[in-house]
């Protein structure tokens, strides 16, 4: 599997994915906003593109499918319960459905409601799995719930599906907001010296050079993983007193979220 992350450059911060079969050329544009910038990653890599996979139906992620399907004819993928929503759907997919991309690359789908309840993420069958997650997990940060989805869901995302996958699966985002989400880390763990490291090295470098994290990293630098930090739930009592010694790690993440929609 040959995986090319397009930096977009725009308001956004959207990265987009080329997933390619290295026997045949057949790719698959994730979330293709900038779909000349993709049709120009696969024309000098000689891929055809035959797929689009939308991990969810915002706009900043389906923009760029009609001008896509033009110009390749690629068939659209995503949430089953999108097909509503997303204009001219050609497969609905849940949880454990596998999408194929040429002869060697299989991606299965994790259905993961939070950000919207039609949001799936896309694991790859590698020795070193990929997750491809859209706005359900960033660099060091979770996605919103603001327009269309729930924190509740969220949380049972996080903790009954994305923390239970290998510890090396490398993390491929839908945005870079990886220095917003670092500094809102030490913000709640000032103590964090992995994150206050991190972010003195990204601070100086181009998002389209930047880093592609591992869970196990997450693990250590991302706050919504960090439900049990001494910290974390410290700086936490601060804000809401009423959490108590012995908070519940749901209670943790649900104030993280709160307080992160507005810092």
């Amino acid at each position: 599997m040959i995986i090319e992350r397009i930096w977009t450059a725009n308001a956004y911060r959207n990265f987009n994915y080329l997933i390619a079969c290295p026997e045949t050329g057949d790719a698959m544009a994730v979330d293709p906003l900038d779909y000349r910038k993709c049709l120009a990653a696969a024309e000098k890599h000689g891929w055809t593109i035959s797929k689009i996979l939308n991990t969810h139906e915002h706009g900043d992620h389906i923009g760029g499918n009609q001008a896509m399907v033009a110009e390749t004819g690629a068939k659209i993928i995503a949430h089953a319960n999108a097909a509503k929503i997303i204009p001219n759907m050609d497969r609905g997919v849940g949880a454990g459905d596998v999408v194929k991309v040429g002869k060697t690359v299989e991606l299965e789908c994790l259905d993961t409601p939070g950000h919207t309840m039609s949001h799936i993420c896309l694991l790859s069958h590698t020795d070193q799995p990929a997750l491809f997650s859209g706005d359900t997990l960033f660099n060091a940060g979770a996605g919103n719930c603001h327009n269309g989805g729930h924190p509740n869901q969220l949380y049972d995302t996080f903790v009954n599906q994305l923390d239970k996958l290998p510890s090396n699966t490398r993390i491929y985002p839908g945005h870079d907001y990886i220095l917003n989400n670092l500094r809102f880390t030490l913000d709640r763990e000032p103590d964090n010296r992995v994150a206050k490291d991190l972010l003195e090295t990204y601070e100086n470098q181009d998002p389209e050079n930047g880093i592609v994290t591992t869970l196990a990293q997450e693990k250590e630098i991302n706050t919504f993983f960090r439900l049990r930090s001494p910290t974390v739930i410290a700086r936490l009592q601060e804000s809401f007193p009423e959490l108590g010694n012995a908070p519940s790690p749901k209670d943790v993440f649900l104030r993280l979220r709160e307080l992160r929609n507005h810092w």
